[in-house]
């Protein structure tokens, strides 16, 4: 397939787009640029073609001659949707919304769109949900991405094939790195600080999978048949890796030797907590998640030392919020998030 993938240069993208090649398929990036030079070390594979655009000015006669839509790009996660829930929307689920509008005029068959497992919020039970659960969003992130995959539902036709991969969270290196997801900053906190230092009391549920499983998982969506995943939702992980944020945090401290933990919980209760159900994916899809998280802490702890991570980087370099905000401070990122060029 010729497949756009948008988002191409951020966290998931990077990792997604060699593995697409592989897969087969030709693919182009669009991306505005925001993190395109958040990178620790070197790219390992050179970027894909790419078109630098932001997600809100895309035409339809960009999309033209596609026959998949990858979308990944979005403003990714709960602090800055709640930093900012006006333009999470505009970008999250208005802009999405549109995309895939733009897809289907332009004849694009299939629109494989990266949702999130946090659409379940906060579940009550140790049952584990699938895709059939209430939704139950909890932040602007996760509600937008909800409303897109109700617009997706009213799209779908013979011609036109959406279908939702509702991702556990993120975890495992990327050239273009990302601290601010669970595994990933402990992780750096155990290598830089020797402390595993978890804010919440450590109770509550989190599903995780790979970066590489998450675009295994697209992977099989755009070569299952279009019949089987028109207008279906897909939870995205393993349930191997449904575990408290106090687990994920011991699996950090066995991974990297010298490391304490510390559960302070001065943070306070986080609402968000859900195990999750992956049968639909294996059954419909043939996808089998294959990274479990101590494999994940590993590979990161051995990136982040060969690479030479600093503190300072981390804090700054690769945490989404943080880099947004330099980036306006700095008059190269105005106050929609639209990227400035020539600055």
């Amino acid at each position: 397939m010729r497949v756009l993938l948008t988002g191409h240069q951020g966290y998931l993208g990077t990792v997604m787009a060699p593995i697409l090649t592989t897969a087969g398929h030709d693919v182009t990036g669009l991306d505005s640029g925001l993190f395109a030079d958040c990178v620790l070390g070197s790219l390992d594979t050179p970027d894909v073609p790419g078109l630098a655009v932001d997600l809100r000015d895309v035409t339809a006669a960009r999309l033209a001659g596609f026959d998949a839509v990858v979308h990944m790009a979005a403003l990714s996660n709960d602090p800055l949707g709640s930093l900012a829930p006006e333009i999470t929307y505009d970008i999250n689920h208005h802009a999405s919304t549109r995309l895939a509008r733009l897809a289907k005029e332009a004849g694009v068959g299939r629109f494989v769109y990266a949702s999130t497992c946090s659409v379940y919020g906060a579940q009550s039970g140790d049952d584990l949900v699938d895709e059939d659960a209430p939704l139950k969003p909890v932040t602007p992130y996760a509600e937008s991405k909800v409303r897109v995959e109700d617009d997706l539902l009213e799209l779908a036709d013979a011609d036109f094939v959406p279908v939702s991969m509702r991702n556990a969270t993120a975890f495992g290196f990327s050239p273009r790195l990302r601290a601010d997801i669970v595994l990933n900053n402990l992780t750096g906190h155990a290598v830089l600080t020797g402390v595993v230092k978890v804010l919440s009391d450590g109770t509550p549920w989190r599903p995780l999978a790979h970066a590489e499983d998450i675009a295994g998982a697209v992977v099989a969506a755009l070569a299952a048949p279009a019949d089987v995943v028109r207008g279906r939702a897909y939870n995205v992980g393993t349930e191997q890796n449904n575990r408290t944020v106090a687990e994920i945090a011991q699996a950090v401290v066995e991974a990297v030797p010298g490391a304490e933990l510390a559960i302070t919980g001065e943070a306070g209760n986080d609402p968000r907590s859900y195990r999750v159900d992956f049968t639909r994916a294996r059954k419909e899809l043939g996808f089998e998640a294959s990274w479990t998280i101590p494999a994940g802490a590993q590979q990161l702890a051995t990136e982040y030392r060969a690479r030479g991570l600093t503190q300072e980087a981390f804090d700054t370099r690769f945490t989404r919020l943080a880099v947004l905000k330099a980036r306006q401070a700095e008059g190269t990122l105005d106050a929609g998030m639209r990227v400035i060029r020539g600055r």
